[in-house]
């Protein structure tokens, strides 16, 4: 499938929403809570996009980074129709080189996911610590 990568910094909740559904990250995400999904996508550093020919968002990467030394990869959702196909892939180099590439890029993976990362040439790190929304 030929997709068409960019940096949307302006994607819209219902776009956004919609792609995650079709990813199956929905299911970890506040699909129901406007407010948050407005927030998220307006506080985000790097939007990277990919569109099908006919303009329908089949991917997105969404980032936060300091530009400089660290970019955090918070979701990566790719269209269960298009996935297997590079699209992931591909939105995590164009959202690294957007952000710079001597940043270092960080992920927690989807536990459906955590076996695609070593695939495309990522590490695990074993030491990740949370602290959970209150």
């Amino acid at each position: 499938m030929s997709v068409v990568l960019a940096v949307e910094p302006q994607l819209g909740c219902d776009e956004f929403i919609d792609v995650l559904k079709r990813s199956t990250l929905a299911e970890r995400r506040p699909v129901d809570r406007l407010d948050v999904i407005e927030g998220m996508l307006r506080q985000a550093d790097v939007i990277a996009t990919a569109r099908d020919a006919s303009g329908l968002l089949v991917g997105v990467a969404r980032s936060i980074t300091d530009f400089h030394y660290c970019t955090y990869l918070s979701d990566l959702a790719v269209d269960v129709q298009c996935q297997r196909q590079g699209i992931g892939k591909r939105l995590i180099e164009f959202s690294h080189q957007q952000a710079g590439l001597a940043t270092n890029l960080i992920l927690l993976a989807a536990p459906a996911a955590e076996s695609y990362y070593p695939h495309i040439g990522m590490q695990s790190h074993g030491s990740c610590w949370i602290r959970r929304a209150q």
